[in-house]
């Protein structure tokens, strides 16, 4: 214990000559910029990749690396965690605290354990700030190209020089790349403070050693098969060492984690967001010889319904249900497949339960008022849906729903004024334009004329040419 004590006291100490004592010239940019260049790095990623918005999947990954982060002294910026739908077995950091996993990698994991290991391990490097370090000392370039340079660098996509290659701008971007990659000194400094984090936050460091294990061993597959993992974060082989060294050294903590949601949250990413072919298979054979667990049960309704067989999944769900009647999640997805296969009522009763016991869960209320359209209580539709936009989700689908209802409704101006949003956050701004001045026509409410207003300025001077 002596150890980890002296290896707290040491994170704690260098971030605050990192974050406190050096003057912010001398070894980064700026806290300000660097949250600029982290925009335009998001701009970037969801230009050439899918993120995946399920709620199920992103709350718990956002909770496991806000409980990881409290572990740090207070930080200049908040953190967000996203898992990005690719293959490929990689996990990366960007600027001003934004953290990505690919599926890929996610699916390749086993326990809570392992997830907080690469969590905390891509958390440090945020923490030292690596790579707006390294940026600092080629400025000039400008901050757009330095982003895009260093999105390049850190997907990996096909290695870290091709993810250069096709997502820097400019032949002076290029010459730039290998500079902003990590270095050894960087990874053993992300490993060190991330172990400490981790041991804080209730974890030991099997997880990242077991992962770096995993990932190691797959280089033997061929070049093609080599995770991007290893070529954005060198020195693997060392840090396993360290890594197996520091455990030897300290005293193994007895970590109370719940398997549970970890296992939900990998059961849904496998069966609804992997191969088909292998999901199908998978989880008919872990029903086939666990058929009390309700977590396979789980993931065969999902992968059942993803190929069209939905009273099969129906079957599978209810007896997920057996063993957790009040998992908000799993009644989500039965109401959702019911109202798929067109059985409104029982879809009705199932969406009711699923929010009165989590209001988190943006799709239960979308299925919920898409159910109501259906049996025709508008009234009721249109309440749910302004609830939930209410709430404030990243929900576009709710905009158009809640228009639609009130178009039934026979308000036209309320319908015009949510399909309106609903283009302008699809960024198509003839459809918007369209239905804004229709809205903006017959709109009475005074707060709702000034935002029509408003989009319709802006959505003018989007088209305008540059």
């Amino acid at each position: 214990m002596q150890f980890v004590r002296k290896a707290f006291l040491l994170c704690f100490v260098l971030i605050f000559i990192v974050d406190i004592l050096v003057p912010r010239g001398a070894l980064s940019i700026t806290i300000q910029e660097e949250e600029e260049m982290s925009r335009k790095v998001m701009k970037i990623i969801i230009k050439h990749y899918d993120l995946i918005n399920d709620p199920m999947i992103v709350n718990y990954i956002n909770e496991m690396g806000q409980k990881i982060v409290s572990a740090l002294p207070p930080q200049p910026f908040d953190y967000h965690f996203y898992v990005i739908k690719n293959d490929d077995y990689n996990a990366f950091a960007t600027f001003a605290g934004h953290v990505f996993i690919n599926s890929g990698l996610l699916e390749a994991m086993e326990n809570e354990e392992e997830l907080a290991g690469i969590l905390s391990h891509e958390i440090a490097h945020v923490v030292c700030r690596h790579i707006s370090q390294k940026i600092e000392r080629a400025q000039k370039i400008g901050i757009a190209t330095l982003a895009g340079i260093a999105a390049g660098i850190l997907l990996g996509v096909g290695g870290s020089a091709a993810a250069a290659n096709a997502l820097t701008i400019g032949s002076s971007a290029a010459g730039q790349s290998l500079e902003l990659s990590y270095s050894r000194e960087d990874e053993f400094q992300a490993d060190q403070i991330g172990l400490v984090c981790l041991t804080k936050a209730g974890y030991n460091g099997e997880g990242l050693l077991t992962m770096l294990k995993k990932l190691w061993s797959r280089r033997w597959f061929g070049p093609d098969q080599i995770p991007t993992y290893l070529s954005t974060h060198p020195g693997t082989e060392e840090r396993m060492a360290n890594i197996d060294t520091w455990i030897e050294q300290n005293e193994k903590i007895e970590a109370h984690i719940d398997a549970y949601n970890f296992s939900r949250v990998h059961a849904r990413l496998v069966a609804v967001y992997g191969d088909k072919e292998f999901a199908l298979r998978n989880f008919e054979a872990e029903v086939k010889n666990h058929p009390e667990d309700p977590l396979a049960q789980y993931g065969y309704g999902l992968i059942l319904a993803r190929v069209g067989h939905r009273k099969d999944a129906i079957d599978h769900l209810k007896k997920a249900l057996m063993k957790n009647a009040f998992d908000p999640y799993m009644l989500k997805d039965l109401g959702r497949i019911y109202f798929l296969d067109g059985r409104y009522q029982e879809a009705l009763n199932t969406l009711e339960s699923a929010a009165s016991i989590s209001s988190n869960d943006p799709e239960v209320f979308f299925y919920l008022g898409r159910t109501q359209m259906e049996l025709g209580r508008l009234h009721e539709a249109a309440v749910t849906f302004e609830e939930l936009i209410a709430k404030k989700y990243n929900y576009p689908r709710a905009f158009y729903s809640l228009g639609e209802t009130y178009g039934k409704l026979g308000r036209l101006d309320e319908a015009h004024y949510y399909l309106g949003i609903y283009y302008k956050k699809k960024n198509d701004f003839k459809n918007a334009s369209f239905h804004l001045k229709r809205a903006l026509e017959n709109m009475s409410d005074p707060d709702k004329r000034k935002k029509i207003e408003k989009m319709l300025k802006e959505i003018h001077g989007k088209k305008r040419p540059s």
